[in-house]
């Protein structure tokens, strides 16, 4: 029983991170063969503002009135249909970024979705969670190596990744996990009966029955980190392509590749380093990818460039795999949704907003106008997240105490190997 509840969750992280690797880590690429260099910090820009509208749908709808699949459901359904729809409105900017901000309305309430439902119906978070999650990421490995292997048969004179073909295969990869979603394992609204208020919906509650000292530090240090977290999500696609590679998203899926391993490799991880170190190495993973960047820049030196690439299994997993963890673990099952959504809104609502905002405008500055950037330009364009990151991994260092044990009881937090045993 438990082997089909865990088979049925991991093919709907697969098809979840599917539809969004398959047009996510292409669309800036597509973009500037359409002539919009200079707006491709947008789409990294409505998927945030999406992200802080999804607790206010979560909270006053999904949460109160519908099961959980059927939401997944709709909302896939609809955007599959707004993803369809954004090639055929390329000519023209503004709309086709309205059309993105639709579909992102509709796909970012999902990741919340999906992982509550995933929490409601496994028993053991540590070791069934990265097993059934780390599909998630063989799921946008299969995108990336999709498009630029199977569909780059079908486009001639250009990238896969410069046509519209990933994003159709996102709409239809949409379509067909909504319909997949229907079949889930029932999870009831959480939320039944309950008055909706301001504060549950944006989870504020959660924010403070969860509050000590180390879980604000925590919420702030996830906040920050997102800012230098969007340049890698926007920029990396276009770096690559300067840098002289022709399979781009394939290209990317390396990071995948990676995360999947450490995601199986986790619960060994917890138990020999604890929360803290975790997140700790996650931020300075960071770190290290954006300054391998910046030294491969001026001659694209390979080596140097797929192994910053490879840093996305540490780099994610550590830090938000992780993060996820702690806040079900801090949480009581009334909150858990409101503290996942609370999660998603101060890290992919706010943080990646203001990245994505702050990164584009840098971009744009070293673009001036021209079409892209020169390798010396990409050099000095790295450089600035890589110091942001690091800033931000010294304040959690210096800041951070907290310990969470496998049962979810607080300790003293120590290094590794010292006092309390990590979890």
């Amino acid at each position: 029983m438990e082997r089909s509840l865990n088979s049925r969750l991991s093919v709907m992280m697969f098809l979840q991170f599917f539809v969004w690797g398959a047009w996510y880590t292409t669309v800036a690429v597509y973009m500037t063969a359409h002539g919009m260099a200079d707006l491709t910090h947008w789409p990294y820009t409505v998927n945030p503002i999406a992200a802080i509208a999804a607790p206010f749908f979560l909270g006053l709808i999904a949460d109160r009135y519908f099961a959980t699949e059927k939401v997944l459901g709709v909302l896939h359904l609809l955007g599959g249909v707004f993803m369809l729809a954004a090639p055929q409105v390329v000519t023209n900017p503004t709309v086709f970024i309205l059309v993105l901000l639709a579909y992102n309305l509709c796909y970012m309430p999902t990741l919340g979705l999906s992982n509550a439902l995933a929490f409601h119906h496994i028993q053991d978070q540590e070791k069934q969670f990265p097993l059934i999650r780390v599909f998630g990421t063989v799921g946008w490995i299969v995108a990336g190596l999709f498009i630029s292997f199977v569909l780059g048969r079908f486009v001639t004179g250009e990238l896969a990744e410069q046509s519209p073909l990933p994003l159709y295969t996102t709409g239809i990869a949409s379509l067909l996990l909504g319909l997949y979603s229907f079949t889930l394992p029932h999870t009831p609204p959480r939320a039944a009966g309950q008055p909706a208020t301001f504060g549950s919906i944006v989870g504020v509650d959660a924010f403070r029955r969860l509050g000590s000292g180390p879980f604000y530090i925590f919420l702030l240090s996830a906040f920050l980190i997102c800012i230098p977290l969007a340049a890698y999500y926007n920029f990396a696609q276009l770096f690559v392509v300067a840098a002289g590679f022709e399979r781009v998203a394939a290209t990317l899926t390396i990071g995948q590749v990676s995360e999947a391993g450490f995601l199986v490799l986790m619960p060994l991880f917890f138990r020999r380093l604890g929360v803290k170190w975790m997140l700790l190495v996650g931020m300075l993973a960071w770190v290290a990818r954006y300054a391998l960047f910046a030294m491969a820049a001026p001659d694209a030196v390979t080596w140097m460039i797929l192994l910053g690439i490879a840093l996305h299994g540490i780099c994610y997993d550590f830090f938000f795999v992780t993060g996820q963890i702690y806040v079900d673990k801090k949480s009581t099952p009334e909150i858990r949704g409101q503290a996942q959504g609370l999660l998603v809104l101060v890290t992919y609502g706010v943080g990646m907003l203001i990245g994505a905002q702050v990164g584009g405008r840098v971009f744009n500055r070293f673009l001036g106008d021209a079409d892209a950037l020169t390798l010396d330009q990409w050099q000095s364009f790295w450089y600035l997240p890589a110091a942001f990151a690091a800033a931000v991994a010294l304040f959690f260092a210096l800041t951070f105490r907290d310990r969470v044990r496998a049962d979810g009881d607080d300790v003293a937090e120590a290094a590794p190997g010292v006092g309390t045993p990590a979890p």
